[in-house]
């Protein structure tokens, strides 16, 4: 909506609530708060003379590269590690994903083995862990994805995910709860 102002200039608010509405209408608004990107100033009077509105990325490091759809995307997550405002520290790790269900948080399964020294032999354990995933992946139930420690985003969250390896569909359904070793 453009609204008018009743004033000497409003030709001069119509352009900047047009430039404003632009800019908006190309960042992804799902949410019922408005969302943006803290570093990036959206009220300018200028329009941006790049080929698309600003966009703030950052690289994580880690030897991990930002993905396209992160660095082109519109999207707007505070949580994200390339976009927002969360740094990867500590551990990195990997795990198969056993479900989607929640809004931009999956449950991975990392399998490990413990030894019992009594009898000498190994037994199969596992633990699950919850993790943010950013809207640049596309993740699916069976993927094996590699997730950093971060600062916490939730009550259980405490990873973000930086990788994901996508499985053909005929591996995923039969390695769900399979036991696998990374």
């Amino acid at each position: 909506r453009l609204v008018k102002d009743r004033g000497p200039s409003s030709g001069q608010a119509a352009v900047v609530s047009q430039s404003n509405m632009a800019e908006s209408s190309v960042l992804d608004q799902s949410e019922k708060a408005f969302q943006k990107q803290d570093n990036v100033f959206i009220a300018r009077t200028k329009p941006v003379t790049k080929g698309r509105g600003q966009r703030w990325v950052k690289s994580i490091g880690l030897a991990v590269k930002t993905p396209k759809a992160a660095i082109e995307g519109n999207y707007i997550d505070k949580k994200c590690p390339f976009t927002g405002n969360v740094s990867i520290r500590g551990r990195i790790l990997k795990g198969v994903v056993i479900s989607t269900k929640m809004n931009r948080t999956i449950v991975i399964r990392r399998d490990y083995l413990h030894y019992i020294s009594k009898y000498r032999r190994f037994e199969k354990r596992h633990k699950n862990v919850t993790a943010h995933v950013s809207p640049c992946f596309r993740v699916k139930e069976g993927d094996i994805v590699t997730v950093g420690q971060c600062r916490p985003l939730a009550k259980t969250v405490r990873f973000n995910v930086i990788k994901v390896e996508a499985v053909t569909d005929a591996n995923a359904t039969a390695s769900k709860k399979a036991f696998r070793v990374f």
